[in-house]
């Protein structure tokens, strides 16, 4: 169930009820691909403020399959989280094997990246793969569209995608929330009949999908701002695969309520650590002797033991605890910047607090 409690402009502030717990809206969702955030435990996840996490359809199928999960407790129970879980169908996944894959009106077929076996993904192996998993949340099964493409091919790929979501509905057993997911390319038009396609369908929450695949952030913009203000108000909006803290506070501004990205995890174990003043890199040599930490207005953990001298050693020497201590600070900073949101929501102070963040980072040139 999805609860719209405010709203500031576009902005929305809600909460969504699932059986393992509620969520409050906007929300980031860290990446636990193989059933784990890298360099995370699930208590230290609760402690960053973690609300909800991610799994993936693809890769648990893959490994260790979704049977062994189902007879292990479920997701919730293999990875030990009490909290809500959102799967999402492994579209994407296949989309990335490229020409790898075959792509047909029944599903998706493909050599598996493990072991080289034969794998059929249809839609309704998609359901029964999340339905053993547990999932609080499912997706359904789509193709995502490459960019670039033509008109033509767009529109085929968005007409299968709807085909094969009403496949999902069909098979879907009523366990959790299932949520449609948003193809069309960057065609507005596309876009707009994929939706209607959608809602027609009747599902918890909608997606936007296909996004994040190489387009640039203006083209990405363009489909958001012609997109949002047709979705359904009283459901869940989720932007998939997005993104940098920049496009959390565009997305937010312009309507949407869930984001997911492994970027703040993967740039921690690369060195690089978000702050309120930008990006930080701290393999750079200046901060080496540096006994500041990561970001002076930051409290997580990291931040309030440790100094980037310390860091910059234990990257230096790749040290597992390096990995973990920058896992912890990136995530906590997404976690504070959307609750500072969602409060600014709350309290009709969305737009002064947006005006006050520096929160476009693509214009630095390199990180400090």
């Amino acid at each position: 169930m999805f609860e719209l409690l405010a709203t500031d402009g576009a902005a929305r502030r809600g909460r969504l009820t699932t059986v393992h717990g509620v969520v409050e809206t906007p929300v980031f969702m860290p990446c636990g691909t193989y059933g784990t955030v890298k360099a995370m435990t699930p208590k230290t996840l609760e402690e960053v403020g973690t609300q909800i996490l991610l799994g993936n359809t693809f890769h648990l199928l893959l490994r260790p399959g979704d049977a062994v999960i189902r007879d292990l407790g479920g997701l919730h129970g293999f990875m030990h989280w009490s909290h809500p879980i959102l799967t999402d169908s492994g579209g994407f996944q296949v989309w990335s094997l490229g020409d790898l894959r075959e792509i047909s009106e029944d599903g998706v077929r493909f050599r598996s990246p493990v072991d080289g076996d034969r794998v059929e993904l249809t839609p309704e192996r998609s359901m029964q793969v999340q339905q053993n998993l547990g999932a609080d949340i499912l997706m359904v099964l789509d193709e995502c569209t490459s960019f670039p493409a033509t008109y033509e091919a767009a529109e085929a790929s968005m007409q299968l995608s709807l085909r094969w979501a009403g496949r999902c509905k069909e098979a879907h057993n009523g366990s959790g929330m299932l949520f449609g997911i948003v193809q069309g390319g960057m065609y507005d038009e596309l876009r707009k009949l994929s939706l209607a396609g959608l809602e027609a369908l009747d599902f918890d929450g909608y997606a936007i999908g296909g996004l994040s695949v190489g387009e640039s952030k203006s083209a990405m913009d363009t489909v958001l701002r012609g997109l949002l203000p047709n979705m359904p108000v009283e459901r869940p909006r989720y932007l998939m695969g997005v993104g940098t803290p920049q496009d959390l506070v565009r997305g937010i501004e312009l309507g949407v309520d869930m984001f997911d990205c492994v970027l703040p995890t993967r740039n921690a174990r690369n060195g690089y650590l978000f702050t309120s003043t930008g990006t930080l890199k701290i393999r750079n040599a200046q901060h080496r002797n540096s006994d500041e930490p990561v970001d002076a207005q930051c409290d997580c953990y990291t931040c309030a033991n440790f100094s980037r001298g310390y860091l910059h050693h234990l990257d230096h020497c790749g040290e597992m605890l390096g990995p973990i201590l920058m896992t912890q600070h990136n995530l906590h900073y997404y976690h504070a910047l959307v609750a500072r949101l969602r409060g600014s929501i709350e309290t009709g102070t969305f737009r002064t607090l947006i005006e006050t963040l520096q929160y476009d980072w693509t214009s630095q040139n390199e990180p400090v």
